[in-house]
């Protein structure tokens, strides 16, 4: 790799410091080829990314960004998880780290704050992004549905009052 590819790699790196809402760094090392695609397959779908670099050129890329903190993790085979989603990308290392017991998260930053293993742990639980707009959907659509049902209601109640009178005088 000549410097001008370093440049650019540098760059591109710094680029995702500083627009990614969470940032993961793990140690990958023992993992297949397959194992990595699988990984990142799975990130792909929760609208995350999977990226390895050399750490020498994360750490100069991570200088004076809000990631800076997760210059301690990067030695040694390190990959990084990070999604503009400040939950995405802790969620898929979480679920990966599961099922693949080489896979060793070190830690990471979401929004300028540094996450120890624990930290990713509990960013993993929380809800997503669109986890959290369906439940405000849903917080805004159910009093519309309780006014439409309870609108409804009257008419229904009479009806069945109605059936039941016409069932009696059918018996008598």
């Amino acid at each position: 790799m000549d410097r001008a590819q370093k440049e650019k790699l540098v760059d591109e790196l710094g680029q995702i410091f500083d627009s990614s809402g969470v940032v993961v760094v793990a140690r990958y090392e023992g993992l297949t080829v397959a194992d990595m695609q699988s990984l990142r397959g799975i990130a792909r779908e929760a609208e995350a990314s999977v990226r390895v670099a050399k750490n020498r050129l994360a750490r100069i890329a991570v200088k004076g960004t809000q990631c800076e903190s997760i210059d301690e993790f990067l030695g040694g085979m390190t990959v990084l998880t990070f999604s503009e989603d400040p939950v995405a990308a802790a969620k898929v290392v979480e679920d990966f780290a599961k099922t693949n017991k080489k896979f060793e998260i070190l830690g990471g930053v979401m929004g300028g704050t540094a996450l120890d293993r624990a930290g990713v742990a509990a960013v993993s639980k929380m809800p997503s992004r669109d986890e959290l707009i369906a439940s405000i959907v849903g917080c805004i659509g159910a009093p519309a549905s309780n006014i439409a049902g309870a609108i409804g209601a009257p008419a229904s109640n009479i009806a069945s009052i109605l059936s039941t009178i016409e069932e009696k005088a059918e018996a008598a």
